[in-house]
């Protein structure tokens, strides 16, 4: 039989740490599988590309993570609800879609207490799954972004919206920064003048980019308040994401043992 294939699809995708922590997984279990990183240029060739290169199942990162949900045959009751899927699992020729993002996320600041109002700088597809799981699980959510088009989905979803010219300074207990800034620049993922409201008054901040000290972080750890990067996130995702490529063979704890050497 055939090794099993699998990847990772973004665009930046050569810092990810996926499938470092997938083959350790793999290796750990005895399976049979190799996991690789795919630069997409156009999320439109998702679909096509993921039968090229005769894969079993994928992790998507930004910036398709809407295009994914498209591609998709068949979608799990959460991620057709968020509208965006992280990860994919070819069965008998159909593409099933999954979210994995959201639960990880939700695992990974659960350590922070008494946090209820949450700003997230950003509306893409992490934001989309995100947001909705943190409104089911009573977090009281704001999204900040650039431009209002992207907005629209939130509106329609009962959220509080803002661009960066109509956002009235409010305070939140978690800032978190969803974009992508930072993660090959210096950019901070808002104009400074809102990053320097809202910061002081939090009670910490988080960025989804791991593995790298990102402005936003460094700001915010200037006006001393506690950050997190996204390394726990893309851990418990991912643990989530291998429960669904090995068809749920696994415990969260036999697949975490070997996965967070990744991060050692």
């Amino acid at each position: 039989m055939a090794k099993a294939l699998f990847a990772i699809f973004g665009n930046p995708v050569s810092h990810s740490k996926s499938p470092l922590m997938h083959n350790l997984a793999f290796k750990a279990l005895s399976i049979d599988a190799c996991y690789n990183r795919y630069r997409l240029e156009k999320g439109e060739t998702l679909r096509e590309t993921f039968f090229a290169l005769k894969l079993k199942g994928i992790n998507i990162t930004v910036p398709h993570k809407e295009h994914a949900y498209a591609a998709c045959d068949v979608l799990d009751d959460f991620a057709s609800k968020v509208g965006a899927v992280n990860t994919i699992v070819e069965k008998e020729g159909k593409l099933y879609g999954y979210n994995t993002d959201a639960p990880g996320f939700l695992k990974a600041i659960s350590e922070f207490h008494d946090v209820r109002n949450v700003l997230f700088l950003g509306a893409g597809g992490t934001a989309q799954s995100t947001s909705v799981i943190l409104k089911e699980a009573g977090y009281d959510v704001t999204i900040l972004n650039r431009s209002a088009g992207r907005l629209d989905k939130y509106i329609q979803d009962g959220f509080k919206t803002a661009t960066f010219e109509s956002f009235k300074p409010s305070a939140y207990d978690l800032v978190i920064n969803m974009t992508s800034a930072g993660l090959e620049d210096e950019h901070l993922p808002a104009p400074r003048e809102i990053l320097e409201y809202v910061i002081p008054r939090a009670k910490a901040c988080v960025d989804v980019i791991y593995g790298k000290e990102t402005p936003f972080l460094k700001l915010a750890k200037r006006y001393g308040k506690p950050t997190k990067d996204g390394s726990d996130m893309l851990l418990y995702q991912g643990i989530i994401a291998f429960e669904h490529f090995t068809d749920h063979q696994y415990t969260f704890d036999e697949i975490k043992s070997p996965m967070k050497k990744a991060f050692e």
